[in-house]
């Protein structure tokens, strides 16, 4: 079998991509920015891709690694090409061995614990690494890319393991086992199996590739874990500021309260732009809601001050962008190869500070939106503050009353999940560690934050779930006290559409499978995506 690629119909037809979606077009990689969408995409949605056909940047990529090679035959020193890695640079590799040092380096990176990362996020991995290196400043050959793409069209994908990285020299242990996915080494997930990836290849009627030299080291030095999964974060923060909203606007209906806190001049007076958005948001959801005096005033501050709450995510997530698409279209490993004037650069490019410092952040905001559904919960369950709903939203007959308790138990794990989130802000950046003989004595603990990052997403989209149940449960309430209560029309289609799934609770029952389906259609961000006339409609 030939170590070149395979014929240009993989990317159209894809008949062996198991989970490829053939109606989608295949995001190009190659001589272009990417988007944290794109990467999305690619992992959620189940996106080809297609390297970039144009022949010039084919052949940049080509130079890079031609260059590599005469600087070898020249007898200059090149870092992790030529000597050994981290500390060990200072030991010359005999040429003999040169062509063996790549695989070395995926072996003894083997280390890796934890939960394996799951198919999404190993998507998004393989795809923040193929970008990076397709800048041409990696020094590898065009077939790692083209075989790069196989792993991502076929689906066949590395057990990566999510601990084992410091994020800088970036993510070598993670890395390392799509490296020697490549290889033919280690197992995969494939068509539903774990397989051993040399069969996987046998069938799919590829070699594996041996790894030329350096070609080891810019696979796994380099910032892709961490990268890929803040991609897939920043997503699910952005989905949740818009429930979030949506959610205060059917509390505001639910608990009786005020329109008017949502008016477009409070926050034309003060302009943070994320609070004015998400103030619009409301605004609308509530267009036509008569905005005379409820029960109070004033409403409490979890629904008054909701907009300044999901603001503060709204606006962090315009810098995040900024930096976690600067990182995902960066070449970030180390040496770099400057095939157009021939340079070798050694550098620090793998120091993944920037995505460290945006996930600590994101976490933090993401946990303030856990911390504000989860007091608006709490305002809806309890009879001293939800303005004459019944007690713990029970919707059962007067008979059955006394022996019913409605969403108690919700609130409570609400309250857990959000305590849960609220611990896992804890920086991570601020604990770095000095590792390896003292070379890698500064690093950023970017991918652990990543992680962390995610953490607080899957807690937080629980408590979105519960909150979800809850409110729509109140509004229903509602309604049944006074039918007359004015519900605008794009409320009302997400109460329908979540009613459709979870129906009203009149006589207690095990919620469990209800949030457990509802939190995972919240992670993949399709939510509001279904049910007509929100933000995303």
């Amino acid at each position: 079998m030939a170590e070149h690629d395979l014929s240009d119909a993989r990317y159209n037809g894809a008949s062996a991509n198991a989970g490829v979606n053939k109606d989608a077009a295949a995001v190009v990689i190659g001589a272009r920015k990417l988007t944290i969408e794109e990467v999305v995409a690619i992992a959620q949605r189940c996106a080809p891709v297609a390297l970039n056909t144009d022949p010039a940047w084919r052949a940049r990529i080509q130079r890079g690694a031609d260059f590599l090679r005469r600087q070898l035959a020249a007898g200059a020193t090149v870092y992790g090409v030529n000597t050994g890695y981290g500390d060990a640079c200072v030991v010359d590799v005999p040429m003999e061995l040169v062509e063996a040092l790549p695989l070395q380096l995926t072996r003894y990176h083997g280390c890796g614990m934890g939960q394996y990362l799951d198919d999404a996020q190993t998507l998004a991995v393989i795809a923040a690494r193929l970008n990076s290196l397709a800048y041409g400043f990696s020094g590898v050959r065009p077939v790692l890319l083209e075989r790069l793409a196989d792993l991502i069209n076929h689906r066949v994908l590395p057990r990566i393991p999510s601990e084992g990285s410091v994020g800088a020299s970036g993510d070598l242990t993670p890395l390392s086992y799509v490296a020697a996915a490549l290889a033919g080494e280690r197992d995969v997930q494939f068509e539903g199996a774990l397989r051993d990836v040399r069969d996987v290849w046998a069938e799919l009627g590829v070699a594996p590739l041996t790894l030329a030299p350096k070609e080891g080291l810019a696979l796994m030095n380099g910032t892709a874990v961490m990268t890929g999964l803040a991609c897939l974060a920043f997503a699910r923060a952005d989905h949740l500021t818009r429930l979030a909203a949506r959610l205060t606007a059917l509390s505001t209906v639910a608990l009786d309260g005020r329109a008017a806190h949502f008016d477009a001049m409070l926050f034309e007076v003060k302009p943070h732009a994320g609070q004015a958005e998400a103030a619009g948001w409301i605004r609308d959801d509530l267009a036509g809601r008569d905005d005379t005096p409820g029960h109070r005033l004033q409403d409490r501050y979890s629904i008054r001050c909701a907009p300044h709450v999901i603001g503060v995510a709204r606006d962090a997530l315009t810098w995040v962008r900024r930096d976690v698409e600067n990182e995902l279209n960066s070449a970030n490993d180390n040496p770099l190869i400057d095939p157009d004037n021939e340079r070798v650069l050694h550098g620090g490019n793998f120091y993944g500070g920037h995505i460290a410092f945006a996930m600590d952040a994101l976490k933090v905001a993401v946990a303030n939106l856990a911390d504000l559904m989860d007091r608006q919960l709490a305002l809806l369950v309890d009879v001293n503050f939800n303005n004459g709903l019944p007690r713990n939203l029970s919707g059962a007959a007067p008979a059955r009353a006394a022996i019913n308790h409605g969403f108690k138990a919700v609130q409570i794990s609400s309250s857990a999940w959000t305590a849960e989130a609220l611990k896992n802000t804890m920086p991570a950046s601020v604990f770095s560690r000095s590792t390896e003989a003292h070379n890698q004595d500064k690093v950023s603990m970017g991918t652990i934050a990543a992680r962390d990052c995610l953490r607080v997403l899957e807690l937080t989209e629980q408590v979105a779930a519960a909150h979800t149940l809850a409110t729509v449960q109140a509004a229903r309430l509602r309604l049944r006290i006074d039918s007359a209560t004015p519900v605008p029309a794009p409320l009302q289609y997400f109460i329908d559409g979540v009613s459709a799934q979870s129906p009203f609770v009149d006589e207690d029952r095990a919620l469990e499978s209800e949030l457990r389906a509802l939190t995972a259609r919240i992670a993949a961000c399709d939510l509001l995506d279904d049910y007509r006339g929100g933000p995303d409609a």
